[in-house]
């Protein structure tokens, strides 16, 4: 399982809106986890079994919640039994494809 996701606090009285401490939280214990995983800018890769991947994202979510009043979190996942190593090798299909079709 891929799950995408993004997690942030709001209501955190902060003048300038920023979030990053409560988004390093999170993404420190994505880290923490030992899935395989990524960050970008606006999400967080994290690949693994259903139970041990949401757990992950639970967990960040308790994180940001020390942070603000509310939190959000926007979710997408793949979901294809039998499958490990997508992370990457997803991404290096798509690069193939596109060298191919130049």
């Amino acid at each position: 399982m891929l799950v995408a996701f993004s997690v942030a606090p709001s209501g955190t009285g902060r003048d300038d809106g920023s979030v990053h401490d409560a988004v390093a939280a999170a993404v420190r214990i994505v880290r923490e986890s030992g899935l395989p995983n990524r960050t970008t800018s606006m999400f967080t890769e994290l690949e693994g079994e259903w139970d041990e991947v949401m757990a992950v994202v639970r967990q960040a979510c308790d994180a940001v919640a020390a942070y603000g009043s509310r939190v959000s979190l926007v979710l997408k996942a793949d979901i294809r039994p039998g499958y490990a190593g997508e992370l990457d090798a997803k991404l290096d299909r798509l690069e193939s494809a596109i060298e191919r079709n130049g």
